[in-house]
């Protein structure tokens, strides 16, 4: 298996140099048969990392661990799905399965286009061929996921998956990750053939919207799903910490959403060009950056890996793509202009081009906060840590800015807005905004920024059900249809706009959740068997201890009673495991905590195992009550629903008018 996987990399990356020297061949003489046989070397390649892909895979389910990498990330005891999902647990296996997702991609991307785009696509390839040569190089040269166990005896057994990777959210959360990192590649080759050929009208451009929603939707869903793993597994009560591998992919997820809205400008008006450009290629890079942070164990953080050499190739690679991007604007730049200019500053281009302002402003200030520690310590000598108290201060009042325009947005016109229009459009969503808070106010909430927020949620919820009512109103009276009908319509008819005020639907939930924050409650008791503490209005009551021995780990199991106004509400069950407990090595025995949770629409009781001095029977618990934690994932929720509809086939979900 190791020699029959290294063996398929090795020709990989000598079919991917290839396909870049069929296609100078072909932009060179305009031989149509090297370019023939350049797509049939892309495809091959992408076949072949394929085939690697499935034998590091059979090799983990199969567990031989005569290869290094199955002896680190299993063991005979991980469950069989975890066996799978080891393949990016460590960083060889995660780099080949970047490269893996990049091969699947271009596969899609060729055979897609394959009679289009005749100018753009050898430019298109031969960007995806570098990139995938790359990881090539990476995956036979530095890390290589095939390389033998360092031992000169038979290797029986392997350490086992990491207990925080055996969790079922880390069966999705990493590929859905690296189908946003990987897929921005797209929309980035698309962009450098666009400038390589100058074909910079509105078509490259169109060629990669869908791309670049399905890639955004892919990212910000694994971004999510991060939180949700981090609220349900690591037993600290949040979901967002601000970790540096947290704000890597956080950041080019910023600067895609500023693309996905500016692109609109440039179909729609012609307008932006150069700044589509800058945003495109900022957003690739950030995808590399990302990688890098993850990999080179420069950072601390809970989801990077340990130090290596690849940190050098990454910059360099980053480096090679600014550069190569940066001279292929400048030289471009005559034939980006365009003669027309923004009329008005009260105008929907207007609130676009914001709207980029903003995106692009919590971008660097989230990039200067998880750099500035790297950086102070390479000048001074002394790492300086920037926590969540930074990026909270800088990033909460301009995220309520962008919250602001996400509703001011429907409200403008194109071109310029009336003053009488203005007056008309806000004057309802102002006035809901205003009267929300005077209710929230009587039951008690005085700070300034949640009441802040809860002005802008309602302000732009009364914005989104205003533009879904007019529309509606306009067909129900035009066609005679009745309102659902006529709802399901205007939706197929315009999935793009719709789909998106969904998505800001689901951004105003969301920011409901994060009010939230304000109002948790917690607290630690060390507690005996029959202990009552109270919290928040519950009473929480240990009214058992029970252990059991799994096929992994140990656990201790405790029982929680929580009692609310004399009322039984629901039994906890927060466990503290040992896994690896039959190694005869107690440091590698690793302890864990498992949670357990009841949640509501008001809140969630949240309960942590911390630890147990089995000579006393003394449990230490934490409890925390969380408010308003599923506005979070309805909001989640309502963002994944927008964006399909968005993505959704051109022929819509209702025929007729």
């Amino acid at each position: 298996m190791p020699v029959y996987g290294a063996s398929l990399l090795s020709i990989s990356l000598g079919l991917a140099v290839l396909t870049i020297f069929l296609l100078v061949l072909f932009l060179r003489r305009n031989d149509d048969r090297f370019f023939f046989v350049a797509q049939r070397t892309s495809l091959s390649v992408c076949f072949l990392v394929t085939l690697a892909t499935v034998t590091l895979l059979a090799s983990l389910v199969k567990g031989d661990f005569d290869v290094d990498y199955v002896a680190r990330y299993t063991s005979l005891g991980t469950p069989t799905l975890y066996k799978f999902t080891a393949i990016w647990a460590g960083q060889s296996g995660s780099l080949l399965f970047w490269l893996f997702v990049l091969c699947c991609y271009s596969a899609v991307v060729l055979l897609q286009n394959r009679n289009r785009h005749e100018k753009l696509m050898p430019y298109v390839i031969m960007t995806l061929a570098v990139v995938q040569t790359f990881f090539l190089l990476l995956v036979n040269f530095v890390a290589n996921p095939f390389s033998p166990v360092e031992a000169n005896f038979p290797v029986h057994d392997g350490l086992g998956l990491n207990p925080l990777l055996q969790n079922p959210t880390m069966a999705i959360h990493p590929p859905m990750l690296y189908l946003g990192y990987v897929g921005f590649s797209v929309p980035f080759a698309f962009a450098i053939a666009a400038l390589f050929s100058r074909q910079l009208d509105a078509v490259w451009v169109r060629s990669i919207r869908r791309w670049t929603l399905f890639t955004w939707l892919a990212l910000g869903l694994g971004i999510l799903l991060g939180g949700w793993w981090a609220y349900n597994e690591l037993g600290w009560g949040g979901y967002w910490a601000w970790d540096p591998v947290e704000n890597a992919s956080f950041m080019p997820w910023l600067t895609g959403t500023a693309f996905i809205h500016s692109i609109i400008i440039q179909e729609k008006k012609n307008m932006l060009k150069v700044w589509n450009m800058i945003l495109i290629f900022v957003t690739f890079v950030l995808c590399i950056f990302g990688t890098f942070l993850t990999r080179s164990g420069i950072v601390s953080s809970v989801h990077s890996f340990t130090e290596s050499s690849l940190g050098p190739m990454f910059l360099t690679f980053v480096f090679l793509i600014l550069a190569v991007s940066i001279y292929l604007l400048l030289t471009r730049l005559d034939d980006l202009k365009t003669e027309r200019r923004l009329e008005s500053f009260i105008s929907r281009e207007s609130g676009f081009l914001f709207n980029n302002v903003i995106f692009v402003s919590i971008c660097f200030a989230v990039l200067w906060g998880t750099m500035f520690p790297i950086v102070s310590e390479a000048v001074t000598g002394t790492q300086i840590t920037v926590g969540a108290p930074f990026f909270n201060q800088i990033t909460i009042p301009i995220g309520l800015i962008l919250l602001f325009l996400a509703g001011i947005g429907p409200l403008l016109a194109w071109r310029r807005t009336s003053k009488e229009s203005l007056i008309r459009n806000f004057s309802i969503p102002v006035l809901t905004g205003l009267g929300t808070v005077v209710v929230v106010m009587g039951f008690g909430l005085r700070t300034i920024y949640p009441l802040v927020t809860v002005f802008l949620t309602a302000f732009v919820t009364a914005t989104v059900v205003l533009e879904f009512w007019r529309g509606v109103t306009v067909r129900t009276r035009k066609f005679g249809e009745n309102p659902f009908i006529a709802l399901l319509k205007m939706i197929s008819k315009n999935r793009s706009r719709y789909g998106g005020y969904i998505v800001h639907m689901g951004i105003v939930f969301m920011f409901v959740g994060f009010i939230g924050k304000a109002f948790d409650k917690d607290k630690e008791w060390s507690m005996l068997v029959g202990d009552e503490v109270h919290i928040a209005g519950y009473d929480i009551v240990l009214t058992d201890l029970n252990e059991e021995e799994r096929p992994n780990h140990f656990a201790w199991i405790a029982t929680l009673d929580v009692v609310k106004e004399g009322k039984d509400v629901v039994s906890l069950h927060p466990e503290k495991r040992i896994y690896f407990h039959r190694n005869p090595n107690p440091d590698r025995r690793q302890p864990h905590s498992e949670l357990s949770l009841y949640s509501t629409w008001r809140e969630d009781v949240y309960s942590v195992f911390g630890g147990i001095d089995q000579d006393k029977g003394l449990l230490t618990i934490k409890i925390m009550v969380n408010r308003l934690v599923r506005f979070v994932w309805l909001g989640s929720y309502l963002l994944l629903f927008g964006t399909v509809i968005s993505l959704w086939p051109s022929r819509g979900f209702v025929k007729g008018a």
